[in-house]
């Protein structure tokens, strides 16, 4: 008889790995006993800023988290604190719309998330939180236009892949003084390696594991005063891809042999609730043990519908062990999955239904098939993107044409490098009908200072004539969305090693509504 299995795990190894998980305490719970409601601190409590998310017509997420001494556990006592906070019309507080107070619990790290409602819809706000007798700095946040009225104009950016180590974060410097109405993060907001000390900078501690560490590599990451300026400006919608939690990860495989599940679970229980403390999310993706839901839609007016995905928590492994290889065997199996049953279904409902001008796919790994063989007659495609899972990606292209969906624009990040790409309904004939577009951004700092072009990349364009353009610096892109036309300004910096580097716009493309493909500016 054939040996049971859970999620691609035997049942035996997975009822041990829940058992382990009984004692990891529920985080959705009232908080009961008492409440110190006008603490001393030790230092400012307020170290890692503040941030805003998770917009909607009436309302969104503010976020903060006590933590006076960041790099000793956040330096709070295990007690209950009151966090007061407050909503108004202008940047001085003057203008007071809604207040009221939270509790910062133990359990979180002191991390407040106030989700706000009943607001008035296309208009900014600001907002401060108080806790004993420290303010936080005042945050600027907005409301989105309501679906029913029409939206003439959303400009946001769209970022990924900050390690830490390898560069400043100069190009959020630049972002945050832009007139920007939403950030969207598309994963790799930290990275878990160990500290390397010949870097430009140096993570502290080992590779991140258990919850206190993956607590400290967020704190370290959020004292960068340009992340946290750009996260006090501007909302944000986030989600993760795969080191947030550990490289190349796919559901419950690990990259390195010998991982036994119950162990990469008991990690990833640790790595999901840091992220949760850290980000502005909204207490539907509070983590149970090692299962978040991260996917959503985040509605802009009738302009934009943000379907926000994740590719790692329910893939399958990736096929032929992974690399750069030709799409036979597994690739081709109809059992692979990059989003899983329930998302897949959950993203078609929403995009059969969908009455925006533009919907946009924000995630994490790249969907056009880009051939990377760079010999005469070599094929070669990435296992970890979306070839990898051909079968899935050709399903959900197909549904595209099929259903006409209107103005699908896939945001990627992942792979440290800018492309421009046209999403045909089948890679194999060049002059295949265009389904939607694809913009890849690249990294912020990973990967160190970048360059124009890539000998490697050089030599495999050719063979995909569906790029439109290609770039390795570092950066960001910026959209300027109307209900004519889709604009995407590719944003770089020319180094990271050292401060001051300026933004230089290195390419400008366009996608006309109602016309799929995406043509220079």
């Amino acid at each position: 008889m054939p040996t049971q299995k859970t999620y691609g795990v035997e049942r035996r190894t997975f009822l041990k790995y829940m058992a382990s998980l009984a004692a990891v305490p529920l985080l959705d719970r009232q908080v009961e006993g008492r409440v110190t409601r006008q603490p001393k601190f030790t230092a400012y409590p307020f170290s890692l800023g503040v941030a805003s998310g998770e917009p909607s017509h009436d309302g969104f997420v503010i976020w903060t988290r006590l933590a006076p001494k960041p790099y000793e556990g956040g330096g709070m006592p295990p007690e209950f604190v009151e966090v007061q906070w407050q909503i108004a019309h202008d940047e001085a507080m003057t203008q007071p719309v809604a207040s009221g107070a939270a509790i910062a619990t133990p359990q979180l790290a002191h991390a407040v998330h106030v989700e706000l409602r009943g607001l008035e819809p296309d208009r900014w706000y600001f907002y401060q939180f108080k806790s004993g007798n420290e303010v936080s700095p005042v945050g600027r946040t907005r409301t989105t236009p309501r679906t029913d009225v029409e939206t003439e104009r959303l400009r946001f950016a769209f970022a990924s892949c900050q390690h830490f180590e390898y560069g400043l974060f100069t190009a959020y410097e630049h972002m945050a003084q832009e007139d920007l109405d939403l950030v969207v993060h598309l994963g790799d907001y930290i990275y878990e390696y160990a500290g390397n000390g010949k870097r430009v900078r140096m993570h502290h501690g080992p590779e991140i594991k258990t919850l206190d560490q993956y607590r400290t590599r967020y704190a370290q990451y959020r004292l960068d005063a340009h992340l946290a300026e750009t996260h006090r400006r501007f909302p944000w919608v986030v989600t993760w891809d795969d080191h947030e939690f550990d490289n190349n990860y796919a559901n419950l495989v690990s990259e390195e042999q010998g991982i036994a599940p119950e162990e990469l679970l008991y990690r990833r229980v640790n790595a999901y609730q840091a992220y949760y403390e850290a980000m502005p999310l909204r207490k539907a993706s509070l983590p149970q043990g090692p299962h978040m839901q991260l996917y959503r839609k985040v509605r802009y007016g009738d302009l934009a519908d943000f379907l926000v995905l994740d590719t790692r928590q329910y893939r399958t492994d990736q096929p032929n062990n992974d690399g750069n290889k030709d799409l036979t065997g597994d690739v081709l199996s109809p059992e692979a999955t990059m989003l899983g049953d329930r998302q897949e279904s959950w993203l078609m409902s929403h995009l059969i239904r969908s009455q925006a001008t533009w919907n946009v796919l924000a995630q994490q790994v790249m969907m056009a098939r880009v051939d990377r063989g760079q010999q005469e007659g070599e094929r070669a495609f990435s296992m970890d993107q979306w070839p990898g899972y051909d079968v899935s990606r050709r399903r959900i292209l197909q549904f595209l044409a099929d259903r006409s969906v209107p103005n699908p624009v896939v945001l990627t990040g992942d792979i440290h490098n800018n492309w421009v790409n046209d999403l045909l309904l089948d890679f194999d004939n060049p002059d295949s009908r265009v389904v939607g577009t694809e913009f890849v951004g690249t990294s912020i700092s990973s990967g160190g200072n970048g360059s124009a072009t890539v000998p490697y990349y050089q030599k495999v364009l050719p063979k995909n004539p569906f790029v439109k353009w290609f770039n390795a610096e570092r950066g960001y892109v910026t959209c300027t969305l109307t209900s004519d036309e889709w604009r995407s300004d590719y944003q770089v910096v020319p180094y990271i090693d050292k401060p001051g580097a300026p933004l230089e716009m290195r390419a400008s493309f366009v996608v006309e509504a109602g016309r799929p493909g995406a043509k220079p500016a």
